[in-house]
């Protein structure tokens, strides 16, 4: 099954108690981050400390439910610009607002998760598939109708091999 519009809204919304994102691409082309794509480009950078967003505050009341969500990157270097950009407009500011962001520096290393695709996986028990063009377009997002299990190693796998994204970005 398909989730789009007000399903997946629902679906993000509605965990008991954890959501949990791979993410495994360079960039992801998202036409609303287009203005502030540009803005980075131009050198405008947010306080990470200050900025504030419908998304940070979800982030907080979530926090406050004792809910948690996460993801892990897997990146490369040099990281490209939607990279740099995302590390610095989102992860910095979401991180500091509770959630709980990792990275997976694959540059000189093979890969754990060669060939697993980006998913949100839900308390452990719901998983959807993010489907994606070679360009970072997003095609689709598809609920998983079988197993959890194989996503849920995937995850332990991801997490035992990442850093905390703040260790990483301090190098």
């Amino acid at each position: 099954m398909l989730l789009d519009g007000e399903e997946w809204r629902k679906t993000l919304r509605n965990f008991q108690a954890e959501a949990w994102r791979l993410e495994t691409l360079p960039q992801y082309l998202v036409p609303q981050e287009a203005d502030e794509i540009e803005a980075f480009r131009a050198g405008k950078r947010i306080d990470p400390e200050t900025y504030t967003s419908p998304y940070v505050e979800d982030l907080k009341r979530l926090r406050g439910e004792g809910k948690c969500k996460g993801r892990v990157h897997i990146v490369r270097r040099p990281l490209s610009e939607y990279l740099q950009f995302e590390f610095s407009r989102y992860y910095a500011p979401h991180v500091l607002s509770g959630e709980e962001i990792r990275i997976l520096d694959v540059t000189d290393r093979a890969n754990p998760l060669e060939g697993v695709e980006d998913f949100w996986m839900f308390d452990k028990s719901r998983v959807v598939l993010m489907h994606y063009e070679a360009d970072g377009t997003q095609i689709s997002r598809e609920l998983h109708e079988g197993d959890p299990a194989p996503f849920v190693e995937y995850q332990r796998i991801a997490l035992a091999e990442s850093v905390p994204f703040l260790e990483y970005v301090k190098g």
